[in-house]
């Protein structure tokens, strides 16, 4: 049996300043252990004063995980939260029963040429976490375990892997990880989590010597525990976990079991009732006729 149960190919979307590929949810496949929305953001470079401009816009039912490669980001969020975000640390915001946030590009960037590359999760909560209260942490890179072994890296951005355990919240059992492969390099996928997938962001890397497409998904098939290895160096992002119960509805940036609960957020949305975010005020996105994101695990 192969290594690889299935692979998805990302539909890209060009936002202008930069593309955005977005790799989940697909028709072939709703989600990965939590994972329910994987988009991967540049690699690009903002002229100057160009900012990224992500007005303030809802969650529900869900945790973003925010990742960088290159560049800077100011999340701000209903909580009162600011935070800038930069390459190596990793954002987590519960959204749970509810929570408004904005992502621009900070001051010092706007300024000048800067780049914009990374990715952005959503992991849908479990049953009995839904409707938590939310919550924002920043987890800095020096925080997060970073495994190195003759010229290869494994940043340990959620969960267990190669031994290490990060701090980073899960709200469910969810591995996610930024491998980094010099030229020459490998390391060993054994991982024991129930779901895991694979996406190419750099360069060059192979699983079990079959080259990876640029951000195509590679689910692996279960108990697998294949060989990465890069020619002239790479990089690539391993995510999965648990699956976790119930199926999920996804509409626009609302997540849920429900049907009901999608529609009392819309509704809740379009009359003003969601919690300002301070600093942030004067702009909101209106929920769009047809959203990009729609569709059912």
């Amino acid at each position: 049996m192969s290594v690889i149960s299935e692979t998805i190919l990302p539909v890209t979307h060009d936002l202008g300043a930069f593309a955005v590929r977005r790799i989940l949810p697909s028709r072939k496949r709703a989600m990965v252990g939590p994972f329910i929305f994987v988009d991967a953001f540049g690699p690009a470079e903002l002229e100057v004063g160009a900012d990224m401009g992500v007005r303030p816009h809802p969650h529900i039912g869900l945790a973003t995980v925010t990742y960088l490669f290159a560049g800077a980001v100011d999340h701000r969020d209903s909580l009162g939260t600011f935070q800038t975000i930069y390459p190596g640390e990793v954002n987590l915001m519960t959204a749970g029963k509810g929570i408004v946030h904005s992502e621009r590009s900070p001051e010092s960037e706007i300024g000048k040429i800067s780049p914009m590359f990374g990715m952005q999760t959503w992991l849908a909560l479990p049953d009995g976490k839904e409707e938590i209260d939310p919550a924002f942490e920043n987890v800095g890179a020096d925080a997060l375990p970073l495994i190195e072994d003759a010229g290869t890296s494994a940043r340990v951005i959620m969960g267990d892997l190669w031994g290490q355990s990060a701090p980073t919240t899960c709200h469910s059992p969810t591995i996610y990880a930024d491998i980094m492969l010099g030229a020459g390099g490998t390391i060993p996928i054994d991982s024991d989590a129930d779901e895991r997938a694979l996406v190419l962001v750099e360069g060059d890397v192979a699983i079990a010597g079959m080259p990876m497409e640029m951000f195509t998904l590679y689910i692996l098939a279960p108990g697998e525990k294949p060989k990465l290895e890069s020619i002239s160096g790479g990089r690539a992002m391993l995510l999965g976990g648990a699956p976790i119960g119930s199926s999920r509805h996804i509409w626009w940036n609302f997540v849920s079991s429900s049907n009901e609960r999608i529609k009392q957020a819309q509704a809740d949305w379009n009359a003003g009732r969601f919690p300002k975010v301070p600093g942030d005020e004067e702009e909101f996105i209106p929920i769009p006729d047809v959203p990009l994101t729609r569709g059912q695990s």
